[in-house]
C-alpha cells in the first residue's frame, strides 16, 4: 500500500457549498481525501475549481491509474464510480448505477481494505437518499472512524440520517466539528 491514511467523503445535495466549509477550515492534511459527490460530468471540472479557491490541499479531478498521494484532495467524475485498489490507486467505471447514482459513495468506500500503519476515516455529509449508508459500516467494519453531518448543518439530511441509522458512526458532528476532528486525526 502506496498511501498510509485515507479519508472519503461522500456528499450530494447540498454538497458543493458544505465542502467549501469544510476545505476552508483544514490545513493540508497527512491523509489523502478522496470526494464522491453525486454530480454531473459538465459540472465536476467546475466543482474542482470552487473546491481549489478555498483548500490548502491542491484539489483535481480523479483519473484512471491516478496514484494518490497525502495531502492531495481527489474528486471522483460525474458519471463513473469511483474504486481504490490498495487504498491508494484510481480506477473508474461506468458500471450500473448504485442507489439510483453513479458515482456512488458505496461502491468507493467498499473498495477501501484495511489499512497497513495507517488510519481510514470515512465521511457522510449533506445530501438526498441513504447511499454512503452500506458504505459507511464498511469503513467501520475495518477499523475505520466514522463520521455524519448533524441535521442542523446539512442542506438536506437524508444521507448522514441513513449513515446514522446504521448505529457504526463514531461522531455526528457539524461541519465546523467536523473539520477540527479531521485536523486532530490527520493534521
Amino acid at each position: 500500500m502506496l498511501t498510509c491514511n485515507l479519508v472519503v467523503i461522500g456528499s450530494s445535495t447540498g454538497g458543493l457549498k458544505v465542502l467549501e466549509e469544510l476545505f476552508s477550515r483544514l490545513p493540508v492534511l497527512n491523509a489523502a481525501v478522496v470526494i464522491v459527490q453525486h454530480i454531473t460530468p459538465l459540472v465536476d471540472l467546475s466543482f474542482v475549481v470552487s473546491l481549489s479557491r478555498v483548500s490548502t490541499m491542491p484539489v483535481s479531478l480523479a483519473q484512471e491509474g491516478t496514484i494518490i498521494q497525502s495531502g492531495h484532495v481527489y474528486l471522483a467524475p460525474g458519471g463513473l464510480h469511483l474504486t481504490l485498489s490498495r487504498n491508494s490507486i484510481v480506477h473508474l467505471n461506468d458500471g450500473e448505477k448504485v442507489n439510483s447514482v453513479r458515482p456512488s459513495v458505496d461502491v468507493a468506500m467498499k473498495s477501501v481494505i484495511i489499512p497497513v500503519g495507517g488510519r481510514i476515516a470515512g465521511v457522510i455529509l449533506t445530501g438526498m437518499g441513504s447511499d454512503g449508508a452500506v458504505g459507511i459500516s464498511h469503513i467501520k467494519q475495518i477499523g475505520g472512524i466514522t463520521i455524519a453531518q448533524d441535521q442542523k448543518t446539512s442542506v438536506i439530511y437524508g444521507m448522514p440520517k441513513a449513515a446514522a441509522e446504521t448505529g457504526l458512526i463514531d461522531h455526528i458532528l457539524s461541519t465546523e466539528q467536523i473539520a477540527d476532528k479531521m485536523k486532530s486525526l490527520f493534521g
